[in-house]
């Protein structure tokens, strides 16, 4: 049986592969949208679509190395990419909402990180589970997961406030009359839900969030399936943090971690 320390690891490694297959993958089906983010670089549509196939044939590269042998290199250009790519859309003129809705994208792979611990000469080994894990390295993976679980709530929820239109057109699709008013009630359960986890994440609060996150991210009216694998990050912070947190409410174990 797998200890809570490697479901931690396999859960955000797997999180991870799974945002940048994702992302990846509109790279090659050259999703218009991308062409305002290379705008920010001064390059234009016809070089862009020329350039996205490469750029995402890297990033599923990147994510199914994380599948068969994941590396501190790997995970550190995936949070550094991460960011670029998320802080693209404030910077194409979207809302800043976007980029933090986008955390898990870098978060997952950074909790990871912390989890294997500091290593610079091992930056090209293989990072492999460990059974039991230093517990301060275990309380910053739970502080770095209860901030990214956070944003990504209250940056989604932000954008369910200021009406975005793919978030209207899905419960448009949905069937509901009101778009508008369940963006609104969305909004403000997402910005209660993510100052509560950043507070005091609860076990039983965590596994819903988890399962409305997945959930509600099958409703894309474009491309449904891989915008779903694209925001694993998402729900592979919350489902680790969930993890994290079975661990640090146990007695048992807190007296074993006490005493190693």
């Amino acid at each position: 049986m797998k200890t809570n320390e490697q479901k931690i690891y396999y859960t955000l490694r797997f999180a991870s592969a799974m945002c940048f297959i994702g992302h990846g993958a509109f790279g090659i089906i050259t999703k218009e949208i991308w062409c305002n983010y290379f705008a920010v670089f001064g390059i234009g549509h016809q070089t862009a679509y020329t350039l996205m196939p490469y750029l995402g044939t890297v990033d599923i590269l990147m994510g199914i190395s994380l599948l068969f042998y994941p590396t501190r290199t790997v995970l550190s250009w995936l949070v550094i990419w991460g960011m670029i790519t998320a802080l693209l859309r404030p910077l194409s003129g979207e809302p800043f909402a976007e980029f933090i809705e986008r955390a898990g994208n870098f978060g997952a792979p950074l909790a990871l990180l912390i989890l294997s611990g500091k290593n610079i000469k091992g930056f090209f080994v293989k990072i492999n589970p460990v059974s039991n894990a230093d517990a301060a390295i275990l309380s910053k993976v739970a502080l770095c997961l209860r901030i990214v679980v956070f944003l990504l709530f209250a940056g989604h929820g932000w954008l369910n406030l200021i009406d975005k239109k793919a978030l209207l057109s899905q419960y448009s699709s949905l069937g509901f009359s009101d778009p508008s008013n369940v963006a609104q009630i969305a909004g403000i359960f997402e910005i209660a839900a993510a100052c509560f986890v950043l507070i005091k994440p609860v076990r039983s609060v965590l596994i819903f969030l988890f399962v409305w996150k997945a959930v509600s991210e099958l409703f894309y009216p474009h491309w449904e399936i891989f915008e779903w694998i694209e925001r694993g990050g998402s729900y592979g912070s919350i489902l680790a943090l969930w993890f994290v947190t079975e661990r640090s409410v146990s007695p048992n174990k807190k007296f074993m971690m006490a005493g190693s």
